[in-house]
């Protein structure tokens, strides 16, 4: 979009890294014609592994899905190997370009004992989200998701964002547009509502019994 127009305003509401990703100059000060809603802060990254912990402790071993062609894919896994020792979880990246990428990765980490899975935010990630699911049931993987999308369609866990409410705050930037604001001067903001989502159903399927700790923590429990 950036490169059909310099002029037509954007507002995004998912991106992860907008300055990484060269569509703003910065958080406060866009200062083109882009600007909207980021989807979290690279520090939520190591929540996903700290999450996977609480829910299976045995876990000692975690594949973590990343695209390691974009800024975004490596921020993740940075904050996620930064905080893997102190949780005594050894991380190792899994990638998402192709089916058998995801096939062999996935399939690799059930053969050690303590295995699960952290799947990160990506669009690449995303499009294979069916068969990420699928695979963690046929391996019993216990896995955290970025958010509750991948718990309705099956996955275990996710904590992140609530996608419902940021795309009505990106609607509200858009309203402030079409009134005369300019992107420019929009700061991009960050998400105002996370959530904790457990499937439980998932969770007896793998043999996994939840902490009732957790449960009582999370926003949703699926049944």
């Amino acid at each position: 979009m950036l490169q059909a127009t310099n002029a037509v305003p954007i507002v995004f509401i998912g991106a992860i890294d907008p300055v990484g990703a060269g569509l703003v100059e910065s958080l406060a000060h866009p200062g083109g014609n882009v600007t909207g809603f980021s989807q979290f802060d690279y520090s939520l990254s190591g929540k996903w592994l700290e999450i996977l912990k609480q829910i299976a402790p045995a876990v000692v071993r975690a594949g973590i899905i990343r695209d390691a062609a974009v800024t975004a894919g490596i921020g993740q896994f940075a904050v996620i190997q930064s905080v893997s020792a102190a949780l005594g979880v050894d991380v190792f990246p899994i990638s998402p370009l192709d089916d058998r990428s995801i096939e062999t990765g996935i399939e690799k980490i059930s053969r050690s004992q303590g295995g699960g899975l952290v799947v990160t935010s990506n669009a690449t990630v995303t499009a294979r989200r069916e068969l990420i699911i699928k695979l963690a049931a046929r391996y019993g993987l216990p896995a955290t998701y970025t958010n509750r999308t991948w718990v309705d369609r099956g996955g275990l866990i996710s904590y992140g964002p609530d996608l419902l409410t940021t795309a009505r705050l990106g609607a509200t930037y858009v309203d402030r547009i079409l009134k005369g604001a300019k992107p420019a001067d929009l700061p991009v903001q960050a998400p105002t509502k996370y959530e904790l989502v457990v499937n439980l159903k998932t969770a007896k399927a793998i043999g996994l019994p939840v902490p009732p700790p957790l449960l009582v923590r999370a926003d949703e429990v699926i049944e």
